[in-house]
């Protein structure tokens, strides 16, 4: 699957056009989507100096995109050139609903359910505990 994923408030909270501090656990659950064979798309607003800056600090955590701000290079039509992306899923902090729990969307993609059945099968898996549902997931 194709994932397009924002930086800005998904991987790091909102401190444009400094970076801000990393959202928990979304690095690890990036890197487990690219174990899982998913291609993964860096799409955000930033560009020049400022994306180069998100694009290294990625890298620093371990996570390498396939492309970045721009569909997948084999999808790339050289006579029809757009900002937007092709991708199967967006992952975006100002989507309707706003930004589920890391963990949440892991299972989301894992599974391939929406996020109501989604939430439940994590709820059976990992019974509830004062642990967040990151921390059951990632045994942190």
């Amino acid at each position: 699957m194709i994932i397009a994923v924002d930086f800005d408030g998904t991987l790091v909270e909102h401190a444009y056009p400094k970076i801000g501090k990393e959202i928990p656990f979304a690095f690890e659950t990036l890197k487990m989507l690219l174990k899982d064979r998913h291609q993964l798309i860096l799409w955000t607003v930033r560009e020049g100096d400022l994306l180069d800056e998100a694009v290294q600090f990625c890298k620093e955590r371990g996570v390498k995109f396939y492309a970045v701000n721009q569909s997948m290079p084999d999808l790339v039509d050289d006579k029809f050139s757009s900002r937007k992306v092709t991708a199967d899923l967006f992952i975006d902090d100002r989507n309707l609903g706003g930004l589920p729990d890391w963990g949440v969307i892991y299972q989301m993609i894992k599974s391939g359910k929406p996020l109501e059945k989604a939430s439940n099968y994590i709820e059976n898996e990992y019974p509830t505990t004062k642990k967040s549902i990151l921390q059951r997931i990632f045994n942190k």
